[in-house]
């Protein structure tokens, strides 16, 4: 197999010949680490995930200072995203954490989010016919293109309203916790079709709706007012390109919602915390209906485990997943700087050495 016809077929569990590498790097361990991963990959003769990302849809006025208005003082280098959600800096020891504001915050009427900039997308058919262009040479190169849009509704709306004033809103049934949703759904429907016409043959969702051991909400709140809004998002893109590959992130347990998930039609589900989640029984519930990405512990085996029980977990998951596949075994989250480079080399060379 190529490394595309490889990748997929984990994905489809139609077997597979490799283990892709699939990691992400904070900037620390990226500026410390990055040049010895590339040393390592020729060392072993070994490839990276063959997954490229496609660019999103573009945004009609990048000016986000006209946000500022929303706020009160903001500490100096703080940036402002296109929603208008600002992150302040913290101190030093914080390093790429910041503080989290809210722009939507503080507005107790409708027809203040009726009022409020939001982002306005941009199709223009010559941009699109060169986004193809690019994704349709990089699928030539033996590469699978993605469409990033985790944060995809529930997330973007509490990072505009606040996780708190957004919870209330919705268990009042305020109109207000309807609008926002709406026009959050609206604009992930117009990314989603953006990616799938310019070539993307993977969307990667993801909200988090869990928690380190429950969920985030009630099943009833996350049916009524999550569920449907995402399946609107899968299925705009499913109108155009049936065969898309949906992958969701979600952090934490999530157990009592992946029925909904499948139902929604998403095909991989990341991370599975195995500090939250089991993945043997995660597996053995819904490994026929679903693959995965991710099971191997952030908080646990990559930062504080032996390089020998990295490459242990490596096998033991990949071992439940099966000759099928259906396991894009890595780390579950951004590996931050607590994680020793030598426990970086034993899930590389244990992803090499599997198949082996």
């Amino acid at each position: 197999m190529t490394e595309r016809e490889n990748f997929l077929s984990i994905i489809k569990r139609t077997g597979y010949e490799r283990i892709p590498v699939m990691y992400d790097f904070c900037p620390y361990l990226q500026e410390t680490c990055g040049h010895k991963v590339e040393e390592l990959f020729r060392e072993i003769g070994f490839t990276p995930s063959p997954m490229a990302y496609g660019n999103g849809i573009p945004v009609r006025d990048w000016d986000t200072e006209k946000f500022r208005k929303y706020y009160g003082p903001l500490k100096e280098g703080t940036t402002i995203d296109i929603y208008g959600v600002a992150n302040e800096p913290g101190s030093a020891a914080a390093m790429h954490m910041t503080h989290m504001r809210h722009p939507l915050e503080k507005m107790e009427a409708l027809e203040e989010l009726e009022a409020y900039p939001f982002p306005q997308f941009v199709r223009d058919e010559e941009e699109m016919a060169g986004q193809l262009a690019r994704n349709n040479a990089l699928k030539a190169q033996d590469k699978v293109i993605c469409g990033s849009m985790q944060c995809t509704i529930w997330e973007t709306a509490w990072y505009m309203r606040g996780m708190e004033v957004l919870m209330m809103d919705m268990m009042s049934e305020d109109e207000m916790a309807g609008f926002l949703l709406d026009k959050v759904t609206s604009l992930a429907v117009q990314r989603a079709e953006y990616y799938v016409e310019t070539g993307a043959e993977i969307l990667y969702f993801g909200d988090d709706v869990g928690m380190q051991r429950t969920v985030m909400m009630s099943k009833d709140l996350y049916q009524t007012w999550l569920k449907p809004r995402l399946k609107k998002v899968v299925d705009a893109a499913r109108a155009i390109r049936p065969d898309v590959i949906i992958f969701y992130h979600s952090c934490g347990f999530i157990e009592p919602f992946i029925e909904d998930l499948i139902e929604v039609g998403i095909d991989v589900l990341n991370p599975v915390q195995p500090e939250c989640m089991d993945f043997g029984e995660i597996h053995g519930k819904y490994g026929d209906r679903l693959s995965f990405h991710g099971t191997i512990g952030t908080q646990t085996t990559m930062p504080f485990g032996t390089p020998e029980q990295v490459r242990a977990e490596v096998f033991k998951n990949l071992d439940i997943a099966g000759k099928k596949g259906g396991l894009l075994v890595s780390p579950t989250h951004l590996l931050e700087p607590e994680v020793p480079w030598e426990n970086i080399r034993a899930y590389i060379q244990a992803c090499r050495d599997y198949t082996r």
